[in-house]
């Protein structure tokens, strides 16, 4: 006979859930909780008052920090290290080509300086020419032409007459009749121990002056009045003022004023011309020497 196993007491089965909180409830969850909260109190102290605990030491600047100073070398590395530096090194002397390019350059822009400073004389002489033509003054163009070019005579001349001008040569011309007429009657003028006839005939001359014009041949004062006045329609005052010359002393006092406004006028003529040649001699020269 088999022996019967004995009866298995049977109970229900227990819910899973209470497996875990016995083990998660244990003295072991509770340190653990405990470490975490310390952890966080800590940290929490050392960034509040760390800084104040332990502060930092300010570090020197990179400067400042001193480097031992090893001993000089010899040899090629200690002569290698000595050499400046490519920045620092010198500029390597100009070549002879160069240094005769620069020169060159040098000289090709002072001589376009002076060749400008001579282009800007020339255009001022000629307008210093058109400008003492006329009758009236010529201050201003003088002072322009003598602001770009060297003193001269001829400038310091014509800086004492340039504020009056003079009379031009057409208004000349246009009045040398009247002042020639002025001389014919003055030179027939009777002396002290002259007739009543010779005296009636300088009253009359007076009033109506006959005098011969065009080409009149002879030395007499119709023959020097016409030929001067032929020569002063033609511009030639400087030979029409020698012509005046053989006057008697009654026709040159009587054509005083006009004589003086001529010679003003030859005068200015003479010297503005001279220096307007100047000018364009400085020009021409330098223009040949740039070529």
């Amino acid at each position: 006979m088999s022996i019967a196993p004995d009866p298995v007491e049977l109970s229900a089965p227990r819910d899973p859930a209470s497996y875990g909180r016995s083990r998660l409830m244990g003295p072991g969850f509770w340190a653990l909780i405990a470490f975490g909260v310390l952890c966080i109190l800590a940290g929490f102290g050392i960034s509040r008052f760390g800084p104040q605990l332990f502060p930092v030491k300010p570090q020197a600047p990179a400067s400042a920090v001193a480097v031992p100073l090893a001993a000089p070398a010899s040899g090629p590395a200690a002569t290698e290290a000595a050499l400046p530096l490519a920045d620092e090194a010198p500029a390597p002397p100009m070549s002879e080509a160069v240094v005769r390019l620069t020169e060159r350059i040098e000289a090709l822009e002072a001589e376009q300086s002076r060749t400008a400073e001579a282009a800007a004389s020339a255009l001022a002489a000629a307008a210093l020419m058109e400008a003492s033509q006329t009758s009236r003054p010529f201050a201003d163009e003088l002072a322009a032409l003598d602001a770009v070019s060297p003193p001269s005579t001829e400038l310091r001349a014509l800086r004492r007459i340039a504020e009056r001008g003079a009379p031009s040569r057409a208004a000349l011309a246009a009045s040398f009749p009247d002042y020639a007429a002025r001389a014919a009657g003055a030179a027939r003028a009777p002396g002290e121990g002259a007739g009543l006839g010779a005296r009636l005939a300088a009253a009359l001359s007076r009033v109506v002056t006959l005098r011969q014009v065009g080409d009149v041949p002879g030395t007499g004062i119709d023959a020097l009045l016409a030929r001067a006045e032929r020569q002063v329609e033609e511009g030639d005052l400087d030979h029409a003022l020698k012509t005046l010359d053989g006057l008697p002393p009654a026709g040159r006092e009587a054509v005083a004023p006009w004589r003086a406004a001529a010679e003003n006028r030859a005068d200015i003529d003479r010297r503005v011309s001279a220096v307007r040649v100047q000018a364009l001699e400085d020009l021409a020269r330098l223009a040949r020497s740039g070529a």
